[in-house]
């Protein structure tokens, strides 16, 4: 009943999301043409599926040390982190064979918010077996799900993150005018950085240097955004802009 649950927000997740893209799509414009849009999407879901499968099957470095075979068992294991960052490349690889040098991320920013918190919802209902929970808390707002632990309510937490990203961003382009890529940037510098601290309440056996595959990708991912979160200004119009893409 769990996977059952956690399958229903997914797919509920893809539909409304991209269902909200499109909207955004019509109601904004887009200076993308529909077939070379098209073909960024292909490669954002290609992308992100590798993505988040290989960085999944990381999370069990232990399993893989002693069987390689364990491959096929962890590569069903997904994580957000990677679907990002591997939707991130396939984008980039997919811009760079179809000629689209302009940004390409900022359309898909709040669908992705939207998709991502209907998606933790899943994951909360899918409880234990979604291999999303947190680690034993005293806390008062700690969740028991299922075993007699009260737990940190992680994916409740990445909800509300996302929802104070997508408000912030709301009131930050009310404000001020935003370079083509600076809403995508932002989200993904507030996510990864979420990310990177929220792992550590969470049961995950670590990767190296007692950092797990996720953190290690959140800080691969932050060194790549740089230039954004180092110089925040170039992000606004009328200032220094960047070189290079987002997505």
């Amino acid at each position: 009943m769990h996977q059952l649950f956690h399958l229903v927000f997914e797919v509920g997740a893809f539909a409304l999301g991209y269902s909200y893209f499109q909207f955004l799509r019509l109601k904004d414009g887009d200076e993308i043409t529909e077939a070379k849009r098209v073909w960024i999407l292909v490669g954002a879901a290609a992308g992100a599926l590798l993505g988040s499968r290989i960085l999944g099957a990381m999370e069990q470095p232990e399993a893989l040390a002693w069987n390689w075979s364990a491959l096929w068992i962890a590569l069903n294991n997904r994580t957000i982190v990677g679907g990002l960052l591997g939707g991130l490349i396939g984008v980039e690889l997919t811009k760079r064979s179809v000629e689209v040098r302009t940004s390409s991320g900022d359309l898909f920013t709040y669908p992705l918010i939207l998709g991502m918190m209907i998606g933790r919802l899943g994951c909360l209902l899918g409880g234990l077996e979604d291999n999303t929970f947190g680690i034993a808390t005293s806390l008062p707002w700690g969740i028991d799900l299922g075993d007699g632990v009260s737990r940190h309510p992680t994916n409740l937490y990445e909800i509300a993150w996302l929802g104070v990203t997508w408000g912030a961003l709301v009131f930050l382009e009310s404000k001020v005018a935003l370079v083509n890529g600076g809403r995508f940037k932002l989200f993904m510098i507030s996510y990864l950085v979420f990310r990177l601290f929220a792992e550590c309440i969470k049961p995950l056996p670590p990767l190296a240097l007692g950092l797990s595959s996720i953190q290690w990708a959140c800080i691969l991912g932050l060194l790549y955004y740089f230039p954004a979160w180092s110089r925040p200004r170039s992000l606004v119009v009328g200032s220094t802009r960047m070189i290079g893409s987002d997505a």
